[in-house]
């Protein structure tokens, strides 16, 4: 980690939301999400706050040897967004505790409020973490 990582940085980032970041594309082989509304689902706007994040701190990181990874995430989604609607994410890291990192954000699609929250992370060697990761596959995972 770089000394410039510190509590304090803000950021913003954008997205334009596509027809298949919408909930019937979230598990497609669940039938339930086939036949609900073409709105961002909750579960590709829990990925969208870990992606501003990440971009958010991989420069005051020794990336990509350096990564983190999400540990933790309280949001709320209280407006539907349709596809073709631009989505703002503006956030801040609250905390550095060591390699655990603390952030606040608020997001907003150019009409409504439709998210705010926090989320964790934490700093991880990656090859290190990655090998830990595959020897628990091979000794747990399922090879069918």
């Amino acid at each position: 980690m770089k000394s410039s990582l510190q509590p304090g940085l803000t950021f913003r980032f954008r997205f334009m939301v596509p027809d298949n970041k919408t909930v019937p594309h979230l598990f497609p082989e669940s039938s339930e999400f086939q036949v609900m509304p073409k709105v961002l689902a909750t579960g590709f706007m829990v990925g969208l706050v870990e992606w501003a994040c990440i971009r958010a701190i991989n420069p005051h990181i020794d990336w990509p040897e350096e990564q983190t990874v999400g540990t933790g995430i309280t949001l709320t989604h209280s407006a539907a967004t349709p596809p073709g609607l631009l989505v703002t994410i503006h956030g801040k890291l609250e905390q550095v505790e060591g390699r655990k990192l603390v952030f606040s954000f608020s997001a907003e699609d150019g009409v409504d409020s439709i998210s705010e929250g926090t989320h964790e992370r934490f700093v991880i060697d990656a090859i290190r973490f990655n090998s830990r990761a595959s020897e628990k596959q091979a000794k747990y995972g399922d090879t069918t």
